[in-house]
């Protein structure tokens, strides 16, 4: 099976076996860039277990431990906020890693005095929770006074602008996935 290949089918037979169900999966070499991407996916919700390790010849029982990816904790808001308005951070400081997923979400540190330009939004609905520092969310009509704790809803192609207060601002983002830009050969057309 060509490499590229190798990970997407086993990931495919994984999620066909019932909860309790098991396969071995028997390799040249250890699997642990495989491991790495299970303990990702399924933190806690799958069973490794080596049955063999010889050069040449390894074998891995894998068992689905949970019907779903379980719930898990995937930052300390406490610590994305800790350092507000350090110098020389800025930009996208967080990111929701998991592949398989409908949302996405970033954590936005704009040094103090800084900001994000008025804007027209992207075409999902944005929740914004201020999680350190302060400023202002900047609309067409008004601006809103942004401080740790807001919940603030972005309406999808709203106009919106940032402006960081004088000890920066640090905000998360919450929105439905978008699906990536994807290259496809063009039409064909007949002359």
């Amino acid at each position: 099976m060509p490499k590229p290949q190798k990970h997407p089918a086993i990931f495919a037979a994984y999620e066909a076996l019932p909860v309790g169900g098991a396969f071995i999966l028997v390799n040249d070499h250890d699997p642990r860039h495989l491991r790495d991407e299970f303990e990702a996916r399924h933190p806690g919700g799958h069973g490794w277990e080596y049955l063999m390790r010889e050069r040449g010849n390894w074998r891995v029982r894998l068992t689905r431990l949970a019907s779903t990816p379980l719930p898990r904790v995937l930052a300390d808001a406490g610590a994305l906020a800790a350092d507000v308005g350090a110098p020389g951070v800025g930009g996208a400081v967080w990111r929701l890693q998991e592949g398989e997923r409908d949302l996405d979400s970033n954590v936005i540190a704009i040094p103090p005095g800084g900001g994000i330009g008025a804007h027209a939004g992207p075409d999902v609905d944005v929740l914004v929770h201020v999680l350190a520092g302060g400023g202002r969310l900047v609309t067409e009509r008004e601006s809103v006074d942004l401080a740790p704790g807001a919940v603030v809803w972005l309406p999808r192609l709203s106009r919106r602008g940032f402006e960081a207060g004088a000890d920066g601002l640090r905000y998360l983002t919450v929105h439905r996935r978008r699906q990536a830009l994807a290259i496809a050969d063009a039409p064909h057309r007949d002359r």
